[in-house]
């Protein structure tokens, strides 16, 4: 396999050796979630304060089956709806285990899981004067985008499709034009359903893909998960390859010159 020594993946000025983030939950057992990121070579797990144990010892500790010191543990805010629960949840995550690098996500409805906007881009500009490093779930419109980057965001993480629904991404146009207007990683998160779609994403020039449903819920979620670590390497190799230019008529794979 070809090596891109040079190729680095950097989150908030540190450096991580997959691009892919794969999250914690639905998974049947913390067993499967900790063989399933094994698989998929994440350095990176999002972990939903709200839902996940990380406090109560009677119970089984999701520290128990995946290192932190090992694999960097990414405080997420799932489960917000609006910016006072955002702010609460990860300053909670901060006291508990010195997280500064966290997701923020505050939804809008409990159908559709939109990201509420408004409250998002609030919460960003506060958790980022207080010293957080804001990686932010959001939609894919690039003026909004470009907002949360002058408010402190570390990282822009566009919907592919609303969270669980597997579509794939929706709208390559937004996700290219936020690509092409941003320095900052730029990470699908949430709507993904099979490996080609992170292929997608990676063509497309983002950094990274975040995948939970797509791995945790599939018939085989250790196979799946190995397909999304190869999928994501595959389209950054395609990706930096640079792709031939789109051309409506035919073009001869061989010379013409010589014909007889």
């Amino acid at each position: 396999m070809v090596k891109l020594k040079k190729d680095k993946f950097i989150v908030a000025k540190k450096i991580f050796h997959s691009r892919l983030i794969v999250g914690t939950g639905k998974y049947k057992s913390l067993p499967e979630c900790a063989k399933a990121i094994k698989l998929s070579g994440a350095d990176i797990v999002t972990v939903a304060v709200r839902r996940v144990n990380i406090l109560d010892k009677n119970k089984p500790l999701l520290m128990d089956y995946i290192d932190p010191k090992k694999i960097t543990y990414l405080p997420n805010t799932a489960g917000c709806f609006n910016s006072k629960e955002a702010l609460r949840t990860l300053r909670l995550a901060r006291e508990i285990g010195g997280w500064k690098l966290v997701k923020l996500e505050v939804l809008g409805d409990k159908k559709n899981l939109y990201p509420e906007m408004i409250e998002t881009l609030k919460s960003t500009e506060i958790l980022s004067k207080e010293g957080f490093k804001v990686m932010v779930y959001c939609n894919d419109d690039p003026l909004m985008a470009k907002r949360l980057e002058n408010a402190g965001a570390c990282a822009i993480m566009p919907l592919a499709a609303p969270i669980g629904s597997g579509l794939g991404i929706q709208n390559k146009v937004n996700i290219k034009i936020i690509r092409n207007q941003t320095k900052l990683p730029l990470i699908i998160d949430a709507g993904l359903g099979q490996a080609s779609d992170a292929t997608i994403a990676m063509e497309l020039g983002c950094d990274g893909v975040l995948v939970n449903t797509a791995i945790a819920k599939a018939k085989k979620p250790f196979e799946m998960a190995l397909a999304f670590k190869n999928a994501v390497i595959a389209g950054r190799q395609s990706y930096l390859s640079g792709r031939i230019e789109k051309n409506l008529m035919g073009n001869a794979s061989s010379p013409l010159k010589g014909i007889i």
